[in-house]
């Protein structure tokens, strides 16, 4: 072969540029410096090559295709896929380059030109503040308390222990991974944070009763808006609290409190009762009483009214007749008198002829009216004999 009938080194040796320099520069006695000879540089490297690879080119094309194969891998390796609820992030010698949010293959240049990080963007996480699940003999769940994190100041000075449970998601993947450093801890930093501002406005009561709500959503508020100015890329779906108690230490004076102020609450209910049952009475009392008394005038009226014309007709008649406007008021004041008198007549020869003293049972006697007195008549008087009259 062509590279095989070079001289040998002993050729080599003569073979020396003008002034005894070898082609490589080596020192060999003055004159210039040639240019280095190509082919005395291939034939040593096919030299070397061929030390290295005793089989010769059979062997170096055994090489070059497991180098090829090798690339093939390399370039492979830049395959991916993004399962539903998934979102890519590449990156591109640590550069963002962009994000894949849609399922399936996609591809990337290998590593170490760009790099790819996949984030579960639909998975809902839970985050516990103020205690923490651990399970325990036979894998039973059991709650161990944070005091550090649970132990709150209200409005009004004193302490709740809140255990709350915070549910959150991604909502953007590039900000979620390169704009906060450690985003579990800085959740839990926000969230406590925002659960002791919207603790620390409410009073204890209020929170252990009706405002756990009110102050659930207060937190879930405040922690959306500071994330946000972070550009977190994080949604808080839900703040809740499981616990809302008093601190221990004071539990059983918080009792006796509460208890106090259950019975003020039970007076004041019964009393709004009465006073929602007493009062319609009272205002229907009094409106009953208007009604009488509008009615009471308005007859008085009448009566009087009719009075004034009654006795007006029979002045002008006494004008007209006097004798016998007295003849007839005596007859009609005698006959509403006896009208409703008790009378008891005795014939005179009756109860003198037999010398029999009559009977007369006064005790059945019903009792006459307050302006009218029994009155006997004997039998044959005189009209003026009558008993007593009213007063005229």
């Amino acid at each position: 072969m062509p590279w095989q009938n070079q001289p040998d080194d002993k050729d080599r040796k003569g073979a020396r540029g003008p002034g005894g320099r070898n082609p490589w520069g080596g020192s060999g006695g003055g004159g210039g410096e040639p240019p280095p000879d190509l082919d005395e540089m291939l034939r040593r490297a096919k030299d070397n090559l061929r030390q290295v690879m005793p089989g010769g080119f059979r062997s170096g094309r055994m090489l070059v295709l497991g180098l090829l194969a090798g690339a093939a891998l390399w370039l492979a390796s830049g395959l991916y896929i993004i399962v539903p609820g998934e979102y890519g992030v590449i990156q591109r010698f640590g550069s963002w380059t962009g994000t894949k949010s849609e399922a399936g293959l996609g591809y990337r240049l290998p590593w170490p030109v760009e790099s790819l990080t996949k984030l579960n963007v639909s998975e809902v996480r839970r985050m516990e503040i103020g205690f923490v699940d651990r399970y325990g003999r036979a894998a039973a769940l059991q709650k161990q308390d944070i005091p550090e994190e649970s132990l709150m100041l209200t409005s009004d000075a004193n302490i709740v222990n809140l255990d709350v449970v915070v549910l959150w998601n991604i909502k953007s993947a590039e900000d979620y991974l390169f704009n906060i450093r450690d985003p579990e801890n800085t959740i839990k930093k926000v969230a406590e944070s925002a659960i002791r501002e919207a603790v620390g406005q409410t009073p204890m009561f209020d929170i252990i009763t009706k405002a756990r709500d009110d102050v659930a959503h207060r937190a879930r508020d405040i922690m959306i808006q500071n994330l946000d100015s972070y550009k977190a890329g994080i949604n808080i779906s839900q703040v809740l609290i499981q616990e809302a108690e008093v601190h221990p230490d004071v539990q059983d004076a918080f009792q006796d409190v509460q208890s106090a102020k259950q019975d003020a609450f039970d007076v004041q209910n019964r009393a709004s009762a009465y006073r929602e049952d007493i009062l319609p009475k009272a205002r229907g009392r009094a409106i009953q009483m208007k009604q009488e008394a509008a009615a009471y005038k308005q007859t008085a009226i009448a009566r009087a009214t009719g009075d004034t014309g009654r006795f007006r007709a029979i002045y002008e008649a006494y004008l007209t007749g006097p004798e016998v406007t007295k003849t007839r008021l005596y007859i009609e004041t005698m006959e509403d008198v006896l009208k409703v008198a008790q009378k008891i007549i005795i014939d005179e020869k009756g109860a003198t002829s037999g010398g029999v003293l009559p009977y007369l049972p006064l005790g059945d006697l019903k009792p006459a009216p307050a302006a009218v007195k029994s009155s006997v008549v004997p039998l044959g008087a005189g009209s003026a004999d009558t008993g007593t009259l009213p007063a005229r």
